[in-house]
């Protein structure tokens, strides 16, 4: 027997008594108990299962296999064999704290599949031998036949077979934010999407209303749950635009050090060095040419800035989400909740020729609008709630709230016009009737629901004037155009009886009704979020909403909020599963708006938007969600209303739900990547500076400038404190103006290459023409000389490239104290290696005369002018030109190789 109903079977297509007959079983008596283990025996346990995990002592070990983490053992082990302890420790504990943070990482994100498993339904009312009975739904078999209650989770995949006023929560499966109405009759559309299968019950979702007894069609991995489940089995996280860029960094850069080291080693054994010097001097340049700092000084980078966006109710579960942001060129987002304020509001109210944003105050007892007003304050289950408002179905509620506003208050109503029955919905009928007694005697029922099922059933209208004809024909096409701009629209109509009725039957009461208006209803944007996605057009970052909605109301916020043209179509799941990969890839960078997607397709636009160069952020809250959120290059979850599936298997979690959180992390992230590239951007010029100086020396007739020691102690000096301190610079001004980062773009990109370049050339020559200078002048400090001047320079350089455009001058000098407090502390160290006695045998320096010291300080502003006229001409545009949008968007992007130098 094949039950899985994506292999073959279209349970929601097929009648109930042909379902019951495929599954052998009748529904007044079930399975029997043997028949139920026969069928356990073959298709197993109801359950969610889960891969095979890792064990942490792999995770850990995983961690040491980065090519740059390998390059820093080495450098450690070095540093320990050549006497530097100090270093050794310090690039371990970075090393460890990387692998550490790297393994919880991983570990948390394979916690999605238990998140799912944990969904499932504990117990399950089952009728088996022509007996009730609660058996763990674990044991649940096809063909069971299960009994549903409000307030109970669906334990399998149900087809339904009989319903009472059945509403299920669907939302953390198909992302519906309303409880659907359920029916039992077979649907005619083979592909209608799961949204739309109204005879279908799934596991995991939650019975709102209602009750209903169906059978098992689909247990365990065969269920829609399962198949998410799947799909996080075979969906693979996507390394992070830094991750892949430090990669490459330090492959590039491990090998032009050891080239360089290997020239100098050389050439100073030509010259007669000797060779354990030159050994020593070849080893620890290698040492101080690998930026050992930057691993922390992303990982301080990366927490502050997750600090600052957890003020910001944005809570990052991994590191490197936060840079990523910054990276992000589209944002793939839900609507209800993250776009809209996730609560229905009645906007549009029609009645009596005219159409008003709100109900007005009540009046005469005979206006259309007053008696619209009482419909809509009673004819409902809404429960009025001190704490809350009002409890209950969010469009009645929406209804009850907008009378209520209007001074239309339930209470004082329902003493003049009690309730003495009612009709209540069914999705057959599409309307509600509650019927109250006037004071004089009379009756009056009020009925409301949809526009064509109560406009066929009403003879009149109310107008101001009194009762007239109504024109059924215009005022659909009113409800229509209501419909078209993606309101919900319900009718409201009323009859006045003379008598109590005798039968309560639909049929009997509401007819001859009398038309009062219309109400249109919607789940409002947030008033943040069209600002928000302003900013995100502004920086280059294309915003995309992918629903589980109907089309017309996902069309009409993707409009309002500026994520859409009105002329912009939207594509619904089905219509997507009629579209070849190769047309879609040519479409999707120009789709805005999805509606009624699977999990499948979801993943299908991610991937398609990723195959043509673009890095994606994808925000959700099912389970449907889960699989996409993983694949995407960062996935965002909901706080507020999200699955814990969502958030295991998520990058961040937004706690206030909010798409406007998502462009705050986006400015963080962007900051942080900003600081990064500063960092290489000064760590590599110095660096560079370093090994120039040491490599042209001996071909300039100059000894060898400096020994080991000084080496490390100018790595130590500037890298440390320095470099931490950029890592807490401020944004940029117009961060968010300009256009988002290729995710394949190199670091060295913008510029950065160039700048270490000729910014190295730079400070070697300083420090070269110092040492000449003194040396061939005759001073017996030239090595001091030019130890001091190479710290210096670096120092100036700092201080320079706070900003990529901006002058220090016009940014300010005080807005990073840290950064400050680095130089100050870095110089004042370095005065005491030069003027402390006990310091001068082990630096190998010497106190220098005031003369020579003000030439170790004049020097390296040269530096800092030089870098201020290359900012200079960026602002005027004459070099390191920002890369087009049209360059941004190429169909085929360019690969990281052609991008690097």
């Amino acid at each position: 027997m094949n039950n899985n109903p994506e292999k073959g079977q279209r349970w929601h297509t097929q009648e109930a008594e042909k379902v019951l007959q495929r599954l052998d079983v009748d529904p007044e008596q079930g399975l029997t108990s043997e028949t139920a283990k026969e069928r356990l025996a073959d298709q197993g346990k109801n359950t969610i299962q889960e891969a095979a995990r890792r064990p942490i002592w792999r995770m850990i070990l995983g961690q040491f296999t980065d090519f740059m983490v390998i390059v820093l053992i080495v450098a450690a082990v070095v540093s320990g064999i050549i006497g530097e302890p100090q270093d050794a420790i310090a690039i371990m504990v970075i090393v460890v704290l990387n692998a550490v943070i790297g393994a919880v990482q991983e570990y948390r994100a394979e916690r999605a599949i238990a998140a799912l498993r944990m969904m499932a339904a504990p117990e399950a009312q089952v009728l088996r031998s022509g007996k009730t009975y609660t058996i763990p739904a674990v044991d649940l078999v096809p063909g069971d036949v299960v009994l549903l209650e409000a307030g109970t989770v669906v334990p399998a995949d149900l087809r339904l077979l009989k319903t009472s006023e059945l509403r299920v929560d669907e939302a953390a499966l198909t992302g519906e934010s309303q409880a659907v109405q359920k029916t039992a009759k077979a649907l005619g559309e083979e592909e209608a999407p799961l949204g739309d299968r109204f005879n279908m019950g799934y596991k995991g979702t939650l019975v709102s209303h209602g009750r209903a007894t169906g059978v098992v069609v689909a247990t365990g991995m065969e269920t829609e749950l399962g198949r998410i489940a799947s799909l996080l089995h075979q969906e693979e996280a996507v390394k992070t635009p830094l991750q892949q860029r430090l990669a490459h960094f330090g492959q590039r850069l491990a090998i032009i050090v050891l080239i360089v080291c290997g020239i100098i080693f050389v050439s100073g054994l030509l010259r007669g060095e000797a060779i354990v010097l030159m050994f020593l001097t070849a080893v620890s340049l290698a040492v101080a040419a690998i930026p050992e700092a930057l691993p922390a000084v992303v990982t301080v980078s990366l927490a502050i800035g997750a600090r600052n966006m957890s003020r910001r109710n944005a809570l990052i579960r991994r590191l490197p989400a936060v840079e990523t942001l910054g990276s992000v060129t589209y944002i793939c987002t839900d609507k209800t909740g993250t776009l809209t304020e996730s609560r229905m509001t009645a906007e549009v109210f029609w009645a009596a020729g005219e159409q008003k944003s709100q109900i007005p105050p009540p009046d005469s007892e005979r206006s259309p609008w007053h008696l619209l007003g009482q419909a809509l304050a009673l004819c409902n289950e809404v429960v009025p709630d001190k704490k809350e408002g009002a409890r209950g179905d969010p469009t009645e509620v929406a209804l009850y709230q907008a009378a209520d506003r209007a001074g239309y208050e339930r209470h004082s109503l329902e003493e003049a016009l009690p309730r003495i029955g009612d009709i209540p919905f069914d999705s057959e009928r599409k309307r509600m009737t509650t019927v109250h007694r006037k004071s004089e005697g009379e009756v009056v029922a009020f009925v409301k629901g949809a526009p064509e099922q109560i406009l066929s059933r009403c003879l009149q209208m109310q107008t101001a004037e009194g009762d007239a004809e109504v024109d059924a024909k215009a005022l659909l096409g009113e409800a229509e155009d209501l419909a078209g701009q993606g309101y919900r629209v319900l009718a409201a109509a009323f009859r006045p009886l003379k008598t109590v009725p005798t039968e309560w039957d639909s049929e009997v009461i509401e007819k001859e009704l009398i038309f009062l208006g219309l109400v249109a209803l919607i789940d409002p944007p947030r008033k943040e979020v069209p600002g928000a996605v302003a900013d995100c057009i502004s920086a280059g970052i294309t915003p995309v909403m992918i629903t589980g909605d109907h089309p017309g109301t996902a069309r009409a916020i993707a409009v309002r909020l500026g994520i859409d043209k009105e002329d912009g179509s939207v594509i619904t799941g089905q219509e997507l599963a009629q579209i070849s990969e190769e047309d879609f890839a040519a479409r999707v960078r120009q789709i805005r708006t999805y509606a009624r997607v699977t999990p499948e397709q979801k993943i299908r636009i991610v991937k398609a938007l990723q195959d043509r160069g673009e890095f994606v952020a994808m925000t959700g809250d099912g389970v449907n969600d889960a699989p996409a959120l993983k694949r995407a290059g960062i996935g965002v979850a909901m706080g507020q209303k999200g699955t814990d599936v969502a958030r295991e298997a998520s990058d961040m979690v937004l706690l206030d739900d909010n798409f406007a959180t998502i462009v705050s992390a986006v400015r963080e992230g962007r900051r942080i990547f900003d600081n990064i590239r500063k960092f290489v951007k000064y760590t590599m010029a110095s660096n560079s500076g370093e090994i120039w100086t040491l490599f042209l020396a001996p071909f300039l007739g100059l000894p060898l400038p400096l020994v080991p020691i000084q080496i490390l102690w100018i790595n130590l000096v500037t890298d440390g404190l320095p470099g931490l301190a950029l890592s807490v610079e401020p944004e940029e001004r117009g961060i968010m103006k300009r256009l988002a980062r290729p995710p394949n773009e190199s670091i060295f990109a913008h510029g950065v290459w160039q700048h270490m370049i000729w910014v190295g050339l730079l400070i070697g020559g300083l420090s070269l023409f110092s040492q000449a200078w003194a040396y061939y002048g005759g001073s017996d400090h030239w090595q001091t000389i030019v130890f001091t001047v190479l710290i210096l320079c670096q120092l100036a350089q700092v201080l320079a490239i706070r900003s990529e455009k901006e002058s220090l001058f016009s940014q300010g000098l005080w807005n990073n104290k840290l950064l400050l407090g680095a130089v100050a502390v870095t110089v004042a160290l370095q005065l005491a290696v030069i003027y402390v006695p006990f310091l001068n045998p082990i630096f190998r320096t010497s106190p220098l005369p005031p003369g020579e010291l003000a030439l170790c300080f004049a020097l390296p502003v040269v530096v800092f002018v030089a870098v201020e006229i290359e900012k200079w001409l960026v602002r005027k545009g004459w070099i390191y030109a920002e890369r087009s949008k049209k360059g941004q968007k190429k169909e085929v992007p360019l690969t990281t190789k052609e991008q690097e130098p």
